[in-house]
């Protein structure tokens, strides 16, 4: 189809036809010549081509000449008969009988105008009565007074096809004037070839008078009569598309179209369906609100079966109009739909099954249009879901519910992922969990999830929605949340969560109640050996005064100026983020690098080793297999500095980057190794103080954000 109604006006000129081998084969004897031509056209070319064979047996090469260039031109008048052919049986499925009359009169107004040219080149002599006679149609000619074409054509005397002059053909079959309609074929048998009759000589074309080198190009002089053609041939449906805009009318349905939409043309009628289908979008609205009518004057008595069916076309196509991006066809889609929804349905007191069919095949629509990119169009979606679910013949369905607690999709964008948290928040307490359709698996499942979306927005979102559940579930929530742990904590989104929960609780922040237990601990190990008699009696509010929460040291010198100084250079447990210059815990650097430094998507995790390294080096760095394998979090912990497996647990980084034997990359240890004095009695080592032995609980630096007088977070910056 696509091959008829697409038109090439270059198509090359039938190539050799002849050649001498006695196996050769025509190939205008090949099926797909006959695939794409009109059978009448096909015969006249056939028969030339015989006459062509036997004028370069008898060497008669200028004639020969002009018959090839009548067959290349005939090939050109078949396609576009067999094309036009197609369009008339495509409007007469249609049933579109007006448009098939006009291409059949087309067709027999273009095939006896070619008809005309041939008998004006003497080239029908023996063709049956019928091809040689023209049609006589009362429609108005295609060329131009002037042209030959339409001089009429009187019949002469054959003559033998030596007494015509050479020059009588010069001219091309058919002139580059375009034609602008086209004709159906119908089979017909060609008399045998006679010779043509002795008109008079036509002249000579400009082309053929000028040298061979100075001929131009076959595509150039074809090019006005293609733009022509394109233009006439296109003419017909841009004045029916224009007639058809000024009355308001719909255009036609396409094949596709009638196939989707059979069933609700069936019930609501061709136009009103055509119009919902219309690329105009004034029509589009209009047949939604003439829809909108016909419901309302359904009577309430009417055939429940007809009623039924009538909501499920309606539904059809409100769900098409949902997805439309013109703002006043989705607003009518909105108003058609609530009216299905609130009137129409306790109307005719239809099931809940139509009522299921009815949300169900809209509500993804609707959830997909909360991500639109116009925040108008994302708050329209997001209040009518609201609004239709605490419909009271949705609510008893709880279909809105099972849709919003569905884990977000990873490549979901951020404008639908923020939308659809917002709505199940919002829900969530319009609704309540008894009854409606949530539970508290569904949604922490669905708040977990969301924690790890790639907007931070929507991360904030699910925190706030955690928080928000465990007010009023606090057991069921705990269960999908993981344990509350060092390791846990090194997640930002984690340890902002465990302080929440603890400020619902009106517990002390973490950090807090562990700096509490390590100082209640102190006077237990006073009697230890290098141990100093800890100060007694130190006042609740000011037990955090002096006290380096990260290594367990205290010192007078650790005012808020000299924690700030000793946290920047001293402390053995924090080092300095060589790309952003913040101050961080060794224990927790590779996950700074990957996750919290201004420079982290230049870093990559090692599947291997699981340490960051510069994307640039990762290639060589994983195909040179140099790193040592990283092990299970809880068989080893993994130093970022050393690059080393050691003993797990929180105590064994104290250990490892505080101890005299411990890590080796440590600069502030190593740098601080020859300058440490022997400790004089009373004064415990730095190992010592951290509570590297007893049962103190060391401390991976808990941070809470509130609470403390000093630097609390996790990273600092210089002052």
């Amino acid at each position: 189809m696509d091959h008829y109604l697409g038109h090439n006006a270059e198509d090359p000129a039938l190539e050799g036809t002849y050649a001498g081998r006695s196996d050769y084969i025509s190939p205008l004897d090949d099926l797909a010549f006959d695939m794409y031509q009109d059978p009448e056209v096909a015969q006249i070319i056939r028969r030339l081509d015989e006459r062509k064979r036997e004028a370069v047996q008898r060497e008669r090469y200028d004639h020969a000449k002009k018959l090839k260039q009548a067959i290349a031109d005939l090939q050109k008048v078949g396609e576009r008969l067999g094309r036009y052919e197609v369009e008339k049986r495509c409007a007469v499925e249609k049933e579109d009988y007006d448009l098939a009359k006009e291409k059949q009169q087309q067709m027999a107004r273009y095939r006896a105008q070619v008809y005309e040219q041939l008998a004006l080149h003497g080239l029908l002599q023996g063709e049956p009565e019928q091809v040689q006679r023209p049609l006589r149609l009362p429609l108005q000619p295609l060329a131009h007074a002037s042209s030959p074409r339409c001089r009429k054509h009187v019949p002469s005397l054959p003559q033998p096809e030596e007494m015509v002059p050479e020059n009588q053909l010069a001219d091309p079959l058919l002139p580059e004037q375009p034609v602008s309609h086209v004709l159906t074929p119908s089979p017909r048998c060609l008399a045998p070839d006679q010779p043509p009759p002795a008109t008079t000589p036509a002249p000579q074309s400009t082309a053929e008078a000028l040298p061979y080198d100075e001929r131009p190009l076959p595509a150039t002089r074809k090019q006005p009569g293609e733009v022509l053609a394109k233009l006439e041939a296109g003419e017909a449906d841009a004045s029916d598309a224009r007639r058809r805009s000024l009355a308001g009318e719909p255009e036609p349905l396409t094949e596709k179209a009638l196939r989707e939409a059979g069933t609700a043309i069936d019930v609501l009628g061709e136009s009103l369906v055509a119009g919902a289908y219309s690329k105009t979008w004034s029509c589009r609205e209009n047949a939604l609100l003439a829809l909108y009518e016909k419901l309302m004057e359904v009577p309430a008595g009417a055939p429940k079966e007809d009623a039924k069916n009538m909501l499920r076309a309606s539904v059809f196509l409100t769900r098409r109009a949902i997805k439309d991006i013109v703002t006043s066809v989705f607003q009518a889609s909105l108003k058609l739909l609530k009216m299905l929804l609130t009137q129409y349905v306790p109307k005719h007191k239809l099931s809940k099954l139509e009522t299921s069919h009815c949300v169900e095949r809209t509500l993804p629509a609707l959830l997909a249009r909360t991500g639109d990119s116009s925040a108008r169009l994302r708050g329209m979606a997001s209040n009518f879901i609201q609004e239709m679910a605490l419909c009271k013949e949705v609510r008893a369905l709880q279909v809105v519910p099972s849709y919003l607690v569905q884990p977000l999709k990873p490549n979901c964008s951020a404008h639908l992922a923020m939308s659809q948290v917002d709505l199940l928040a919002r829900l969530l307490r319009d609704l309540g969990m008894a009854g409606s359709g949530f539970t508290v698996d569904s949604v922490m499942k669905f708040a977990v999830s969301a924690l790890e979306h790639r907007v931070h927005e929507v991360r904030e979102m699910a925190v706030r929605l955690i928080l928000d559940m465990y007010a009023e579930h606090r057991a069921l929530v705990l269960e999908h949340l993981p344990p509350d742990d060092s390791s846990t904590r090194r997640n930002l989104l984690y340890k902002t969560i465990f302080e929440g929960l603890a400020r619902i609780d009106g517990r002390p922040p973490h950090g807090e109640r562990r700096a509490k237990e390590g100082d209640a601990e102190r006077p237990r190990n006073q009697d230890s050996p290098g141990r100093n008699t800890a100060p007694p009696n130190i006042p609740d509010s000011h037990y955090l005064d002096n006290l380096c929460i990260f290594c367990g040291e205290r010192s007078e010198a650790f005012t808020e100026e000299g924690l700030d100084l000793h946290y920047w250079k001293h402390c053995l447990m924090l080092t300095r983020c060589g790309h952003c210059g913040q101050v961080v815990e060794i224990a927790s650097l590779t996950e700074h690098l990957l996750t919290e430094c201004d420079s982290k998507d230049a870093f990559g995790k090692c599947y291997r080793c699981s340490e960051a390294v510069p994307k640039e080096e990762l290639p060589r760095h994983i195909k040179a297999k140099a790193c040592t394998p990283a092990r299970s979090e809880k068989l080893a912990n993994r130093c970022p500095l050393c690059h080393e497996n050691f003993t797990p647990g929180e105590e064994a980084w104290k250990l490892h980057l505080m101890s005299p034997s411990g890590c080796t990359m440590n600069l502030r240890r190593t740098h601080s190794l020859p300058k440490a004095p022997a400790p004089p009695q009373g004064k415990g080592s730095i190992t010592a103080r951290s509570g590297t032995s007893g049962p103190k609980a060391g401390s991976k630096i808990p941070t809470p954000k509130g609470g403390l007088s000093k630097s609390s977070n996790r990273t600092y910056t210089r002052r």
